[in-house]
């Protein structure tokens, strides 16, 4: 295997922003992601089985983040990809203590949808754990939500998912209440 360096990289525009819009849970195994056949690093689902895999939306805004860190070790020959995914959400509500329940005991597969409209899939093979907290704040203008940190241990970086006809296709989507 080949492990040389294969292009330089240009300083690019600044036409980008920071940011996400959105995350999609799908429950693990429930979808295999493929490479789409031009390009390893972008992916395209493929349903293990019909119909087509439910994926659940949640709409972020403000200080929702998504980090990647690549560690490599010359003495261990190994390197992998560590993602995390801290987000907040306002308001806490019954519905939503369960689900961030559900998405404790499970290991989704994430899709992170950032400000310039690019999908990133984060636990693409291992699914990803979360660590929650829940607070009242405690003052009458303090947050009162919850602060959700998914990560993931995976053999690369997130891929980008494309899909030309979009994600709704792929995928039936399940928007929240």
């Amino acid at each position: 295997m080949a492990c040389n360096i294969s292009l330089g990289r240009l300083e690019g525009c600044k036409d980008t922003v920071g940011g996400l819009s959105a995350i999609y849970f799908i429950n693990f195994g429930e979808a295999t992601f493929v490479p789409d056949g031009t390009n390893d690093e972008i992916v395209k689902s493929v349903a293990e089985d019909s119909p087509k895999p439910s994926i659940y939306k949640y709409d972020l805004r403000g200080t929702s983040n998504f980090d990647q860190s690549l560690t490599s070790s010359r003495d261990n020959g190994t390197t992998f990809a560590e993602q995390t995914l801290t987000v907040s959400l306002k308001k806490q509500d019954a519905t939503t203590h369960k689900e961030v329940k559900l998405l404790a005991y499970g290991r989704p597969h994430v899709i992170v949808e950032d400000n310039n409209g690019d999908f990133w899939v984060m636990a693409e093979e291992f699914g990803a754990d979360l660590s929650a907290t829940t607070s009242s704040g405690s003052a009458m203008g303090d947050k009162s939500g919850y602060e959700l940190t998914f990560t993931a241990n995976e053999r690369r970086l997130a891929r980008k998912y494309e899909s030309t006809a979009g994600i709704a296709t792929d995928f039936t989507i399940v928007n929240g209440i």
